[in-house]
């Protein structure tokens, strides 16, 4: 049976997809399926318009939308969709060290949430999607459970590695 695809990755540009790829291998991980496409606020608004009007017909239950510069993409389609979006702000080389396209993630109006991971953090972004089909879909919550209980092993066995014998 093929995998049901609850996430959409979007992204502004073909240069964002380095880092807009780390959000689709922690869902490959966390066997969740996604549909990963460049959807640009500037260079194709109808396609953006279109995307985000429709995903939720569609069966995503979130998305994630990544974008550089001026970082228009979450905050419009956040604007049409009823979904819940995450931005992931990136570093692009026309940007401000990033801080331009932070602060147009996260600075929405009320009424228009965007949830906004740290910049480049496309991997967050991934684990927040999860988190959110997991609160209900006990199968999600399961995975993710599992994820959180290897980063703590993952700290524990680090500790053990530098403590003296």
């Amino acid at each position: 049976m093929p995998q049901l695809i609850h996430v959409g990755i979007i992204m502004g540009s073909q240069s964002d997809l380095q880092i807009m790829n780390e959000a689709a291998a922690i869902l490959d991980k966390l066997n969740i399926g996604y549909e990963i496409s460049i959807v640009s606020a500037h260079r194709t608004p109808e396609r953006m318009f279109e995307y985000a009007k429709e995903a939720a017909g569609r069966g995503l239950k979130v998305i994630i939308a990544g974008a550089g510069g001026a970082a228009h993409l979450p905050g419009m389609v956040a604007s049409i969709t009823p979904l819940p979006v995450v931005g992931v702000p990136i570093r692009s080389s026309n940007s401000i060290d990033g801080w331009d396209s932070v602060l147009s993630i996260l600075q929405m109006p009320n009424g228009v949430p965007v949830a906004t991971v740290a910049l480049n953090a496309a991997q967050n972004a991934g684990i927040l999607a999860a988190q959110i089909i997991g609160s209900s879909n006990p199968d999600v919550l399961k995975r993710v459970e599992a994820f959180k209980e290897e980063l703590k092993q993952k700290v524990i066995k680090s500790n053990e590695d530098i403590s003296p014998a």
